[in-house]
């Protein structure tokens, strides 16, 4: 699977909400660092990351582009509330061993009607 099909599956769990495909998608030792919070280090912190998540707003991710470039795929996404970002994935043996995603957490946090923090 290239870095582009494997990301195109990441959003598809990332979509149904699938905690446990997500998490099989990353190596065990695997990074996954959403510069607005501290990085998850670890299978296991990276599904408790995004089953705390999902569980406070429903998210969804519509791709706007992926690049890809060796082992690494750039994700260019929106949702439909308007949010924008881009996440960066390097991909090794089929699995995700580095994830760095960049967007606005202010306006996540409004358009979802979560507390500012």
């Amino acid at each position: 699977m290239t870095p582009k099909q494997l990301v195109e599956l990441w959003v598809d769990r990332f979509n149904a909400a699938d905690v446990e495909g997500l998490a099989q998608l990353y190596h065990e030792d695997a990074v996954n660092h959403q510069v607005v919070q501290d990085p998850a280090r670890g299978r296991t912190a990276i599904a408790g990351m995004f089953a705390r998540e999902m569980a406070a707003a429903k998210m969804v991710c519509q791709i706007e582009a992926i690049h890809e470039a060796g082992d690494v795929a750039i994700l260019e996404w929106s949702d439909p509330l308007g949010l924008r970002g881009c996440g960066f994935f390097t991909v090794r043996d089929g699995r995700i061993q580095f994830q760095r995603g960049y967007f606005d957490r202010l306006t996540f946090l409004r358009l979802h009607g979560l507390p500012v923090e």
